[in-house]
């Protein structure tokens, strides 16, 4: 069987919903780290308090809160890292028994469709996956970078160079917690493409379904709301 043959097993809303789901995934991506919008995602309005974060820490006399938080963070990243590591290791056992794979797949959908529709389903999962591992690897090491410019950042706060390195250390705590974020956006969208076992439509629905839950956990969640709340100088919320 050609390529060709084989690619023809996929129909055009197969192919549709393939290209909403990479789209989104993209599209959702782009929204969410959009630095001069009007409507800041959490991620963005984040990334001013871990500015603010690193000028604390410079007039911090003892800095063991800093290296705990840091490390707690590592730990995050560590953690999603070794999960996806687990995941592709069953993915792949799962392509290496794909006989199985279809039998409960044809169980759950009533189709006979080739073994090779099963696989490259499986792949785009697995595609997803090994992203976030990636991310979720290069966030941890970020956090690493930051850890050592932390560490660099002069005791007197009157030092002409701590400023600048706790600016350098704000930028890299930031750019890893960018990675991780776009780790966790891929292990969404992983989950999301499983639905695609179960036929085109129900890849659809988990596809918005994920595009939602993103949407409004940066954009309309109780954790935002408080963000961009503003405070009175007793630091009481004001509605």
């Amino acid at each position: 069987m050609t390529w060709t043959d084989r690619l023809g097993l996929f129909g055009p809303l197969d192919i549709a919903g393939l290209s909403l789901l990479f789209l989104g995934w993209i599209v959702i991506g782009w929204r969410i780290e959009a630095k001069n919008s009007a409507h800041p995602s959490v991620s963005v309005l984040m990334a001013e308090y871990r500015r603010e974060w690193m000028r604390m820490m410079v007039s911090r006399q003892t800095r063991m809160f800093d290296a705990q938080v840091l490390s707690a963070l590592r730990q995050g990243a560590s953690f999603f890292a070794s999960a996806t590591m687990i995941a592709i290791g069953g993915g792949l056992a799962l392509i290496g028994n794909a006989e199985r794979l279809q039998g409960l797949a044809s169980d759950l959908t009533m189709t006979q469709d080739p073994i090779f529709v099963w696989e490259v389903k499986l792949l785009v999962t697995l595609a997803f996956l090994a992203n976030a591992f990636l991310k979720f690897v290069w966030s941890h090491r970020l956090f690493g970078y930051c850890a050592v410019l932390i560490a660099a950042v002069p005791n007197d706060p009157e030092d002409a160079a701590a400023i600048p390195r706790a600016a350098k250390a704000a930028e890299v705590n930031i750019t890893a917690a960018r990675s991780f974020n776009r780790g966790l956006r891929s292990v969404y969208f992983a989950l999301g493409s499983a639905a695609w076992f179960l036929g085109t439509m129900p890849l659809i629905a988990a596809t918005l379904i994920t595009l939602f839950v993103l949407w409004r956990r940066e954009f309309a969640s109780q954790s935002r709301a408080i963000l961009v709340a503003q405070t009175d100088g007793m630091g009481h919320t004001q509605t």
